[in-house]
């Protein structure tokens, strides 16, 4: 498209009056016939055609820089590469990547020495003397007859000689469950259809797996032996209530597996005896409304992380497997630091906290398993070197003395370390390679926090290319949040950014409430009746951005996907003049509408995030920031909108109407682009390489909207 060329027009959904009344408040949605539970009406399906073709035509002035950005990102990749081996048995297990291959392979290879104990300095030997890599299931293989293809779990049986992997193959996160023997890869028996993610070994000789209601809500669980018709399962539990969904979890030492039914309030846990499966499941913690439980096994003991209301950051109790009413603390309740997970092994205990917004690592030595569980003593502290980090759990042995975790921050790749829990020995397996002279040294990042409104601090994390910024509020900058379900976006590494970071752009996450960064309380502060803190957080980092000189408002663009599309809704229309541009992935942005609806999947169980706004208080708190009841006759920034056709957590077309109304009503020239993915579900397409196409079209809008693409040449 030449520079002379007229843009095209952009499409104009038809208004098709839809009045919706409630508490005598009439809303009318001139835009709800775009819902098409089927996505198969030829009307609908020719708007989001027509979108797409604007936004193409639209951004077809960008494409070569659309490209070499593209080129860049995949430039970067180390395309054959393979993951951390994790010893697990007599195998080393990991992933591999193939050169041009959007898939992995699972991978397996076994150890020469097996009777030798697991080391920190283990390596998995290769080469023309080590025994053979089998290749267990080629992801790329099965992809070839799908536009889409998942794989949502890929769990080795405790034998070894079995793997069970869960399969979508649209983007619905509706999985197919197959059983394949491991060495020949041949199915074993006839698959589970139409079920969840959540599969699990029952021994070597059963399976446990959940499957949803026809609102997409995990709610039953069953049991499967091998070689029996799916038909034939029993149901070992049924959760009637739709505010609740279940889990499945597996002990570390497999001797236990864990069904839990949880609200976003109150979690309740049944365990099933690996060795007992006949007796069924039994109740370890009771349905009590706000307390939240979560339960792990080693030995004769349970251990149970437990949260209510008066302790909201969680305590850490065990109690005998055979008396699980006598409940000792080990962990007390700390109002500062917030136990986020626990990791047990056969002589240890590892706690995942989180202290001022980060995140800490302490592991324990337990007292032999015949002797009395009374307390924890002497825990060691991993230490982390950046500023700002995410560390999280890794699958690791449950029988050995070795803690296997991933660590990241704004300029350190995805790295694995091993940890040796008694020497305290850390040592780094694997840093994920970044192609083409990264240098992490040129790169800061820095901790600031912001004063919301009400006064409380606000934390925000900060990358930049210290070569190229001035830091006297020249530079551009873009501004991540997200804000909700108690959700921690921890700072974490990313390759295809650093195409923002290297052309001069500042990168930063405002840590704002809703989320779950700073504990409990930090969540409940920003949902309910509190929730606009979330956006005023934003909003108040925003600002002290601008402040501190780290951008203006003329280069100031934002980002947020999903929850925190609802919050790039919100502050657009709250305070439109404060941003250059905004990227809205996914975005839930019609809550009041979708919220009063129990047939859109998880609407039922979101009442208690949101609120129920079938009662009047909350009906009227959250029409006053649902963004699509709040699109003015004003000025707006550059968007760029997306959706994809088949997602089943927020509905395309609720960005479909976002963008419809945002056509009709505001009084700028910027650009509104829509981009509806045909083929895919909330988390965008499939294939590795595919999905940096995605990182490709939304640096070049920003790139469009902050006047940066250059006239001709490279930059």
């Amino acid at each position: 498209m030449s520079s002379l060329s007229q843009p095209p027009s952009p499409p104009l959904a038809e208004k098709v009056k839809h009045e919706m009344e409630l508490f005598g408040d009439v809303r009318v949605d001139n835009y709800y016939w775009l819902r098409d539970d089927s996505r198969k009406d030829p009307k609908v399906l020719s708007y989001l055609q027509q979108e797409n073709a604007y936004t193409e035509a639209m951004m077809s002035g960008t494409k070569i820089i659309e490209d070499q950005i593209y080129a860049e990102i995949r430039a970067r990749i180390k395309e054959d590469d393979i993951s951390a081996p994790l010893r697990k048995g007599s195998y080393y297990y990991y992933s591999r990547t193939l050169e041009g291959k959007e898939y992995v392979q699972h991978c397996r290879r076994p150890i020469p020495i097996c009777d030798a104990p697991p080391s920190v300095h283990d390596t998995m030997p290769t080469g023309p003397d080590a025994p053979p890599e089998h290749v267990i299931l080629d992801e790329n293989v099965k992809a070839q007859e799908h536009g889409f293809y998942s794989i949502g779990a890929f769990k080795v049986s405790p034998n070894h000689k079995m793997v069970a992997y869960a399969e979508d193959t649209k983007g619905d996160e509706i999985y197919t469950v197959y059983v394949i023997d491991a060495e020949t890869r041949t199915l074993i028996g006839k698959p589970l259809v139409g079920v969840t993610s959540y599969v699990r070994w029952a021994g070597n000789d059963a399976l446990v797996y959940i499957t949803m209601d026809e609102i997409l809500r995990p709610d039953k669980a069953w049991l499967h032996k091998l070689g029996s018709d799916q038909c034939n399962d029993s149901c070992l539990y049924h959760e009637k209530d739709d505010m609740f969904s279940l889990d499945l979890q597996a002990s570390e030492s497999e001797k236990f597996l864990f069904i839990s039914s949880e609200s976003k309030m109150t979690r309740f846990v049944f365990y099933l005896e690996v060795s007992k499966l006949e007796e069924g499941l039994k109740v370890l913690t009771p349905r009590i409304n706000g307390i939240d439980t979560s339960v792990s096994h080693r030995g004769n003991h349970f251990f149970i992380q437990k949260r209510s209301d008066e302790f909201f950051n969680s305590e850490l109790l065990a109690c005998p497997v055979d008396n699980t009413s006598a409940t000792t603390v080990l962990i007390p309740h700390r109002a500062s630091v917030k136990i986020q997970d626990i990791q047990l092994f056969s002589d240890h205990l590892v706690v995942y906290e989180r202290e001022q917004g980060l995140p800490k690592i302490t592991a324990y030595r337990l007292p032999a398993v015949e002797e009395p569980l009374i307390c924890l003593q002497g825990g060691q502290a991993v230490q982390f070197i950046d500023p700002v980090y995410s560390a999280e759990p890794s699958e690791s042995q449950f029988s050995s003395t070795i803690l296997r975790f991933s660590y990241s921050s704004l300029r350190t790749p995805p790295s694995v370390y091993e940890y040796d829990m008694n020497t305290g020995e850390s040592v780094l397996k694997k840093i994920e390679t970044v192609l083409g002279g990264f240098d992490a040294f040129n790169y800061v990042t820095e901790r600031k926090w912001a004063t919301a409104s009400d006064g409380t601090q606000i934390p925000i994390s900060i990358v930049y290319q210290k070569n190229l910024v001035k830091l006297d509020g020249s530079d551009p900058m873009l501004l991540y949040g997200y804000g909700s379900y108690e959700i921690s976006v921890d700072p974490v590494f990313n390759k295809a950014r650093l195409s923002l970071l290297d052309r001069g752009i500042i990168f930063a996450i405002a840590h704002i409430r809703g989320g779950g960064e700073m504990g409990r309380q930090w969540y409940e502060n920003g949902k309910f009746l509190k929730k606009k803190n979330t956006f005023t957080d934003f909003i108040a980092s925003a600002e002290f951005l601008i402040e501190q000189k780290y951008c203006s408002k003329e280069k100031l663009c934002i980002e947020g996907r999903s929850a925190g599309g609802l919050l790039m809704g919100a502050v657009l229309n709250m305070r439109p003049d404060l941003w250059k541009a905004a990227v809205a992935g996914v975005p839930f942005v019609d809550v009041v509408t979708t919220m009063l609806d129990p047939t859109i999947p998880l609407t039922t169980s979101e009442w208690e995030e949101w609120g129920d706004p079938r009662k009047e208080e909350f009906y009227y708190y959250m029409k006053s920031y649902s963004p699509v009841d709040n699109v003015k006759a004003q000025n707006y920034p550059h968007i760029l909108v997306t959706a994809g056709l088949h997602d089943p957590r927020v509905m395309y077309s609720e960005p479909a109407k976002f963008v419809a109304k945002l056509r009709d009503m505001k009084t700028d020239d910027n650009m509104l682009l829509f981009k509806c993915e045909l083929g895919a579900g909330h988390f965008s397409k499939s294939g590795r390489f595919e999905r940096l196409q995605e990182n490709a079209m939304t640096y070049a809008f920003l790139l469009k909207a902050l006047n940066m693409i250059p006239t001709c040449g490279r930059m």
